[in-house]
């Protein structure tokens, strides 16, 4: 099963891709930069949550 982090972690970078379209469509650089780091976050919370995946899984082995 999936860490929890891994989950939220590719949805905040779903959202965060949404965020930066909306902001190309719009012109809004706001909402453009928002997005880029809300990918950046979700990448990152991602790949937590693959490290916890792989030690969980090295302790049941």
């Amino acid at each position: 099963m999936a860490d929890h982090d891994r989950v939220e972690g590719a949805a905040r970078n779903m959202g965060g891709k949404a965020k930066e379209a909306a902001g190309n469509i719009t012109g809004d650089e706001k909402l453009k930069a928002e997005g880029k780091a809300d990918q950046v976050s979700g990448k990152v919370q991602n790949a937590v949550g693959g490290i916890k995946d792989t030690l969980r899984d090295d302790k049941r082995h």
